[in-house]
């Protein structure tokens, strides 16, 4: 297989195998196209959202695996190709966790800030740390650090230096 295959090929094969799965579980759901760039692309499987909890699972934790299963269907399919990063998602559930992450960093920053004293979160998938690691680092006199090894790894607010 060639290995200069476009982004859009790529997102096209992951929505189709992410329908494909749905369907082997007996549900109806769609794949949409949230956004592609040169090198990253996501894809929502949109559906009924109470039919479709059972892919998400606690906490996120089917959806993790389901993102690890098609990025490996991906690997497998395309190898030796210049493979795009891939974000999967299920009736909106990481779009609406990053939202209240971020809701949650900027409230956790103002303590901070307020008091000196550095906040822990509690321990988090990769995903999920990016986000407050990027909503951190546009807040101005806050850092982060991650702490800890996986799967128990976790992000520290600090106030910086001045």
């Amino acid at each position: 297989m060639s290995s200069e295959i476009t982004v859009e090929e790529q997102q096209k094969m992951v929505g189709e195998f992410l329908e494909g799965l749905a369907k082997s579980f007996g549900l109806q759901a769609s794949a949409e196209n949230v956004s592609a760039d040169d090198d990253s692309f996501e894809v929502n499987l949109a559906g009924e959202k109470t039919a479709l909890g059972a892919l998400i699972g606690p906490r996120g934790s089917h959806l993790v695996a389901l993102h690890e299963v098609t990025k490996t269907m991906l690997q497998r399919r395309l190898p030796g190709a210049n493979r795009a990063r891939i974000r999967v998602d299920v009736a909106g559930f990481r779009q609406r966790r990053r939202e209240v992450l971020q809701a949650y960093v900027q409230e956790l920053a103002k303590s901070v800030l307020g008091d000196g004293v550095e906040r822990g979160l509690e321990t988090m998938n990769a995903a999920d740390r990016k986000v407050v690691h990027d909503t951190a680092n546009e807040i101005e006199g806050i850092s982060t650090i991650s702490v800890g090894d996986e799967p128990r790894r976790r992000v520290v607010l600090i106030p910086s230096k001045a």
